[in-house]
């Protein structure tokens, strides 16, 4: 489970990196940060 957390969180950044520098969709640019953000937590809190 942890490892599919992080795979998501990855998958997020790259898709929200892609956008600042490629597309101009600026509200669903933030809203992916944000959940690569929580999935990078959530798994840090799942391991502790």
């Amino acid at each position: 489970m942890r490892s599919l957390l992080y795979l998501i969180a990855v998958i997020l950044i790259i898709g929200w990196l892609l956008g600042v520098f490629v597309y101009s969709a600026t509200g669903l640019i933030h809203v992916l940060i944000v959940l690569a953000i929580l999935s990078l937590l959530l798994g840090v809190i799942r391991r502790a």
